[in-house]
């Protein structure tokens, strides 16, 4: 098992920690619906605290992928992409780290601001970043949501971008970040029922 990253594939840890911080978002997601959709109860206040803990928890987890990130060489963009395709996917990886800092901390702010003090699962109370005021609350409901949604755009343009890559373009930009078994699985099929054809779009 290779743990650090290649010039051309991710290694073991990059993996763990990209498809870890996909399930929790899907999770967080989740808790997040149901929690605007429950009434004012403890129902509610005890899915809200699951929210925040997890948004603290992708946090962690996103400052821990950004730091291997540096420490580790990238996996080099498949020489069969156009120019804007190369931004874009510049632009989208950017936006997605960003989206993971931005999200937990505007959360974070919003619930200072509110005046319910954030811990990680009841195991650690985390210091209010604000005072409380009904004024940067009100923004940071808004900030929150509109940075959520902007988080689903970039993700619905990077899962499509990995379906592209897989089904059309028939690289290995989607098999790189799975595990090297798997990869060398998908590699063995006959190559008439997956041409490579980087020239093409």
């Amino acid at each position: 098992m290779i743990f650090r990253n290649t010039r051309a594939r991710w290694g073991a840890v990059s993996q763990l920690l990209h498809w870890l911080i996909v399930a929790l978002i899907a999770v967080q997601v989740t808790l997040g619906l149901i929690g605007l959709e429950l009434p004012l109860g403890m129902d509610k206040l005890a899915t809200l605290a699951r929210h925040k803990s997890i948004g603290i928890t992708l946090l962690a987890l996103a400052a821990l992928r950004l730091l291997w990130r540096w420490m580790n060489p990238v996996p080099v963009l498949p020489g069969n992409l156009r120019p804007y395709e190369r931004l874009l996917a510049h632009f989208t990886h950017a936006s997605l780290y960003a989206l993971l800092f931005a999200l937990p901390l505007t959360g974070w702010i919003m619930s200072s601001a509110r005046g319910f003090p954030v811990s990680w699962f009841n195991l650690v109370q985390l210091p209010n970043p604000v005072s409380k005021s009904d004024t940067l609350y009100h923004a940071m409901v808004e900030v929150h949501a509109v940075l959520a949604v902007s988080l689903g755009v970039i993700l619905a343009l990077h899962v499509a971008a990995a379906l592209k890559h897989h089904f059309v373009l028939k690289d290995d930009t989607l098999r790189r970040m799975l595990p090297a078994r798997a990869s060398l699985a998908a590699r063995s099929e006959p190559a008439s029922e997956s041409p490579r054809n980087p020239g093409s779009l």
